[in-house]
């Protein structure tokens, strides 16, 4: 259940990191983004996270991100929620975004640690107490250490539980032992909605309390995910294993190319695969070519058996 009145909100479930659909460096393929927020809301997700890492925000022009929250919150139409990323190295920008936010009509923005600088943790602190001041939106912090190469270290985020408009943490460090520190922080926090990035883990995730998966396989197979939460709300283990094999297997669609780009190459190599949307990458990076193409095709061919499995057998034909 997520409430998204500006007082109370909170979200739980699955909150897919949306892709953001390109024809060229600088313009929006209209009709495929169309078609893949149609796609998830019908495959039942709690809402949509945009302008993420999946959605490859910090490649972006600022005009095109306005456009892009402009677009998806048409669509959406209040449906589910939208999540809108507004980390930047500047400040100003991201107040700046979150305000186009609100006027579009998003629900909540998202924060990570500023990234090329990096911050220390009293800098880091201080500067979300700062801007959560500034912000229209409730606002979820987001631990991307990977990226960022800072950290949200729970003694800070401790501090940070004061702050009534920060509505949770979505962590995509893949350490379930911060993980679960992080779930602890509900003595304190009990409104907080903790959610986890790394989708294979998020049966892990929900036993330790986590609400949820804010997943990039969900962008092309969200019934996946969506029955995966279910299964394991509903202490089905045998059907939440199942799912879970599924998602484990899809894993292997990431393991081709050779960048750390190769994430999000492959999710949108699946989504154009499956006549979703195009797989145009922002530069500096490119879409996968005919050879990685084809490999993610077979790979995505092999695992339609176990999707036929859970009733997922449309996506066995394409």
């Amino acid at each position: 259940m997520n409430s998204t009145s500006p007082e109370t909100f909170s979200i739980s479930g699955i909150v897919p990191p949306v892709v953001t659909p390109l024809l060229d460096r600088d313009t929006l393929d209209v009709e495929g983004a169309k078609r893949l927020v149609e796609h998830m809301i019908a495959g039942g997700v709690s809402g949509l996270f945009i302008l993420g890492t999946t959605g490859e925000a910090p490649s972006l022009s600022y005009r095109l991100r306005r456009e892009y929250i402009e677009l998806v919150c048409g669509i959406a139409e209040k449906r589910v929620p939208v999540l809108v990323g507004i980390t930047d190295t500047s400040f100003v920008e991201s107040v700046t975004l979150a305000k186009f936010a609100k006027a579009s009509g998003a629900d909540a923005v998202v924060l990570s640690t500023p990234y090329y600088f990096p911050a220390g943790q009293t800098e880091l602190t201080q500067y979300v107490s700062h801007i959560v001041e500034e912000l229209p939106l409730p606002l979820m912090l987001y631990n991307m250490p990977s990226l960022t190469k800072v950290w949200f270290e729970i003694e800070s985020l401790e501090k940070l539980t004061t702050h009534k408009n920060i509505v949770g943490v979505k962590d995509s460090s893949g350490d379930l032992d911060y993980f679960k520190r992080l779930v602890e922080l509900r003595k304190l926090r009990p409104d907080w909605s903790f959610m986890v990035g790394p989708e294979h883990l998020l049966i892990e995730a929900l036993k330790l309390g986590g609400d949820g998966g804010v997943n990039g396989g969900a962008n092309a197979f969200p019934e996946l995910f969506v029955g995966c939460y279910n299964a394991y709300q509903d202490k089905d283990d045998q059907q939440a294993t199942k799912y879970l094999e599924c998602i484990e297997a899809l894993q292997e669609v990431y393991s081709v190319g050779k960048y750390a780009s190769r994430h999000i190459k492959a999710t949108k190599c699946v989504l154009s695969l499956l006549k979703i949307c195009d797989d145009k990458m922002a530069e500096p990076f490119n879409h996968f070519l005919p050879p990685e193409r084809e490999k993610v095709n077979q790979i995505l061919q092999k695992i339609a058996p176990g999707f036929d499995s859970i009733g997922l057998s449309q996506y066995g034909s394409n």
